[in-house]
C-alpha cells in the first residue's frame, strides 16, 4: 500500500478573469472590424477620405490598444477565491 497524498489544483483563472478576457476580445475584434472599414464606390479611383478616415486611423487603433489593456488586466486580476 502506498500513501499518496491527493492535492487539489486550483484553477489559475476564475470566472471573473474569463469574463474580462471575453470583454477584451470583443473590444479587439471591434477595433479590427472598424479598421477594415468600407470600400470605394469605384474600385478604379483612390478616395483619400475613405482610406484615411478618422475611424480607421484613430478610433480603431485606440480600441485595439484598449482591448489589449483589458486583456492584461484580466490576466493579472486576482480571483476572489485566492484572497
Amino acid at each position: 500500500m502506498s500513501d499518496k497524498k491527493q492535492t487539489t489544483i486550483e484553477p489559475l483563472f476564475g470566472k471573473d478573469n474569463f469574463i474580462w478576457m471575453a470583454i477584451g476580445g470583443v473590444i479587439i475584434a471591434l477595433g479590427m472590424f472598424l479598421m477594415s472599414g468600407g470600400k470605394n464606390q469605384d474600385p478604379n479611383t483612390f478616395d483619400y477620405n475613405v482610406v484615411y478616415s478618422t475611424t480607421r486611423v484613430t478610433v480603431a487603433p485606440i480600441l485595439i490598444v484598449l482591448g489589449l489593456l483589458v486583456e492584461v488586466y484580466a490576466i493579472f486580476k486576482r480571483s476572489k477565491t485566492a484572497e
